[in-house]
C-alpha cells in the first residue's frame, strides 16, 4: 500500500501540558493521548482514574500509540501543583464566562479539563477566576466533548505561539 506524506511541524518548546482531573472515559482519554501524541504534548492524568491504563487495557481498546505519549499521573490536584509550582495553569469550564480565544496562552502553561460528567471541581475555578475559560458553541448541547475541546485548545493555544507556521512534507518509511 503506498503511503502519502504527511504535514509535519517542529515540537512547542517548552510544550504545553495537558492535565485530566479524574477523567471517566476510556475513549475519551485515548483520544486526547492521540492528540497529544501527534503534538508532542506531555499528558498529565490526575487520579481518581475511571479505567486502568495498563498495558493488557490499552491493547484491548486497540490504542497502539500509547507508548509515543508522555503520560504523567497524580493521586490529587494538589500533588500535580505541588509538583509544578511555578506552571501556569488553564481551567476550561463549559460555566466560564470568557472565551479561551481569549487566553494568554504561553508555552509550558497547563491546560486543565476537568471528568466528562461534572467538569471541573468549584473550588477549583472559584481559586483561580482569571484562568478560568470556555469554548463558545452556539447549538443546544451544553458542552463538546471532552476530546474535541481539548483538541481545540491545544491547537489554538499552539496557533497563538506560531508553532504551526513552519510545516512541510515528510515521507513515510513504508516496511
Amino acid at each position: 500500500m503506498p503511503v502519502s506524506p504527511k504535514l509535519r511541524c517542529k515540537p512547542l518548546e517548552p510544550a504545553f501540558r495537558v492535565v485530566l482531573v479524574e477523567p471517566e472515559i476510556p475513549p475519551n482519554t485515548g483520544s486526547i493521548a492521540r492528540t497529544c501524541a501527534a503534538t508532542t504534548t506531555p499528558l498529565h492524568l490526575i487520579e481518581p482514574l475511571g479505567f486502568r491504563i495498563d498495558d493488557r487495557s490499552l491493547k484491548r481498546a486497540g490504542i497502539d500509540y500509547w507508548h509515543l505519549v508522555d503520560v504523567h499521573t497524580h493521586p490529587s490536584c494538589a500533588a500535580f501543583e505541588q509538583s509544578f509550582p511555578e506552571l501556569r495553569l488553564h481551567f476550561f469550564s463549559s460555566e466560564a464566562e470568557r472565551s479561551y480565544l481569549d487566553a494568554d496562552f504561553q508555552p509550558g502553561d497547563a491546560l486543565v479539563f476537568g471528568k466528562e460528567s461534572v467538569g471541573l471541581p468549584r473550588e477549583l475555578l472559584r481559586r483561580h477566576p482569571e484562568r478560568v475559560w470556555g469554548i463558545p458553541t452556539s447549538g443546544g448541547v451544553r458542552s463538546l466533548n471532552l476530546s474535541s475541546a481539548v483538541a481545540s485548545v491545544l491547537y489554538e493555544a499552539r496557533r497563538k505561539q506560531r508553532a504551526l507556521e513552519s510545516t512541510w512534507l515528510e515521507r513515510e518509511q513504508s516496511e
